[in-house]
């Protein structure tokens, strides 16, 4: 079989131009190939979806308002489908380095549509008839407001459809994690050094807060990507379209994506700048930046098996060396931090590209939306390996965590309130010095009881095991009903002359029965209520922009 490659001849403004006889694209294409073969990186799937999407809406629109035939619409849409399902992907050859306004790329689909509906008619590639590229498919757009409208939907859509996704079901996993380890006690760090206790469960609600801001933060930069630049046409004043061309496309648009764009009300604005991509980066930056976080916290805590911290296990999914036999890694871990540095690079390309905009077009496009769809691959793919083969096999090493907190020097923070800073910091300093317990430490300088130790720092301990988490997992209603309860327990326990370390076992236990009980009264109303309001939080933010 010959695997020669034959030619036809196809025409544009500049002239005569051989192009494969097997591709849908054009002249224009073609010469772009000759003239930017810069790099490997090519358009992305994303953006020529987006693209395809956009000259189906343009037909309708162009048909609704008679300035193209029903003919011609059919055909038209019936290419574009092909190009929104992918069928067409091959015949998008051209890279992200080309035209800072994007127009090689708006001809690309163009051209594409016209052979493709031109064949599906039963015509002649590149004869231009019945379909024309630019009279056509490109009928009442520029390049200007085309791929600026392409990049929009573009992020907004995989933000909606696959980024948020992703956030939800880490968000979910990490707490379940925060459920189940909410009665262990484990020393916390700062500064790499020895702190005072908090539970496991604690530290994992932390990770859920950061991914809860993180999902409203890229709820909220939604909204700027709805506006749609299509209708501005070369410099935003709509010469040579409809009035409402641009109103009735972009509403084609959310037709078509299920999504609420929307014709941006200022398209001067749409066209010469891209702060609502910047903005909608800073979110990606953000989730990225808590990303890190957590995946450092969790190696951290899981280093060993048995000279690091050792307080969690991690899932052993392959070696980890070829040199050191059975030695395993937190490769998630790795390879999700990776990929925090990858977008954070990238927003600063973006912010660069962003700022610009010289009089009425920015001429950055293709770098700002190769980048931008890049962040959200990479923190979608990442985010979701890191979810299945990660954080929901993690578990936590009770004897480990519970030898740290029996032998932390930092449970002395609890005595300041009765011996003071001073007394209470020579206490860790003996323990520290001649390697004895603090109980030892403090008896031994006289400056409390065992019972007084007993009472400030095994209480609050106990109380930790049973209060804060369950409270962290039922809301605001019963966490002030606990509080309460907790405050009365407390000051009746010394009436009935329970001191030391009963006081603190009885308080504990009443607070867990307790806990228990209104948790399983209040968990599907309170549910309710926090869905609810923060619906209408939602609301509220957006009947403010």
């Amino acid at each position: 079989m010959s695997n020669t490659i034959t030619y036809r001849i196809e025409t544009d403004s500049m002239g005569e131009i051989h192009v494969p006889s097997d591709r849908y694209y054009g002249a224009q294409t073609a010469r772009s190939l000759i003239y930017f073969n810069i790099g490997k990186e090519f358009q992305p799937e994303e953006l020529i979806r987006a693209l395809g999407i956009l000259k189906k809406a343009c037909a309708l629109a162009n048909q609704e308002l008679g300035k193209l035939s029903e003919k011609k619409a059919l055909l038209i849409i019936q290419a574009a489908n092909e190009i929104i399902s992918g069928k067409l992907n091959s015949h998008f050859p051209l890279r992200v380095w080309q035209t800072g306004s994007g127009t090689q790329s708006n001809m690309n689909v163009n051209e594409v549509i016209s052979n493709r509906a031109i064949e599906m008619d039963g015509g002649v590639l590149g004869s231009k008839k019945p379909i024309h590229p630019n009279d056509d498919v490109n009928l009442s757009q520029s390049s200007n407001d085309v791929f600026p409208t392409a990049m929009n939907i573009a992020a907004a859509s995989q933000i909606y459809n696959a980024l948020l996704p992703m956030v939800r079901r880490l968000r979910d996993v990490l707490a379940e994690k925060q459920r189940k380890f909410s009665d262990i006690i484990k020393i916390g760090r700062t500064h790499l050094q020895d702190a005072t206790p908090l539970t496991l469960g604690q530290e994992f609600s932390g990770y859920v807060a950061l991914l809860e801001a993180d999902l409203e933060r890229l709820q909220a930069v939604l909204h700027g990507l709805y506006a749609l630049a299509i209708g501005g046409t070369a410099v935003g004043t709509g010469l040579n379209s409809h009035p409402l061309f641009g109103e009735i496309s972009a509403h084609h648009v959310a037709v078509l994506t299920g999504l609420p764009f929307f014709s941006a009300p200022n398209k001067f604005a749409t066209l010469s700048a891209h702060n609502e991509l910047v903005f909608a980066s800073g979110a990606l930056k953000t989730l990225a930046c808590t990303l890190m976080k957590i995946a450092n916290d969790i190696r951290w805590l899981a280093s060993g098996p048995r000279c690091g911290l050792g307080e969690l296990s991690i899932p052993e999914n392959e070696p980890g060396s070829s040199i050191m036999p059975g030695k395993v890694n937190p490769t998630q871990s790795e390879a999700l931090t990776m990929v925090a540095v990858e977008v954070l690079g990238n927003d600063t390309a973006i912010g660069i590209a962003g700022s610009q905009g010289h009089f009425e077009l920015n001429t950055f496009k293709p770098i700002i939306i190769h980048n931008f769809l890049n962040s959200v691959r990479l923190l979608t793919d990442a985010g979701s390996s890191f979810s299945s083969h990660c954080a929901f096999g993690i578990k936590a090493n009770r004897g480990r965590i519970n030898a740290y907190v029996q032998t932390s020097l930092m449970l002395v923070t609890a005595l300041n309130p009765l011996i003071g800073y001073d007394k209470a910091a020579q206490i860790a300093k003996k323990a520290h010095e001649e390697n004895l317990s603090l109980r030892e430490a403090a008896l031994t300088l006289g400056y409390l009881s065992g019972e007084q130790f007993d009472d400030m720092v095994l209480r609050p301990i106990l109380l930790l095991l049973s209060t804060p988490f369950v409270l962290l997992t039922m809301g605001t209603f019963v966490f002030v009903i606990n509080a309460l309860l907790l405050s009365l327990v407390a000051w009746l326990l010394p009436y009935f002359q329970i001191e030391g370390f009963w006081s603190a076992f009885l308080a504990s236990f009443f607070i867990s029965l307790i806990s228990w009980m209104l948790n399983l009264f209040f968990r599907t109303g309170d549910r309710r209520i926090r869905i609810a309001a923060h619906r209408a939080a939602i609301k509220r933010a957006d009947a403010h922009r």
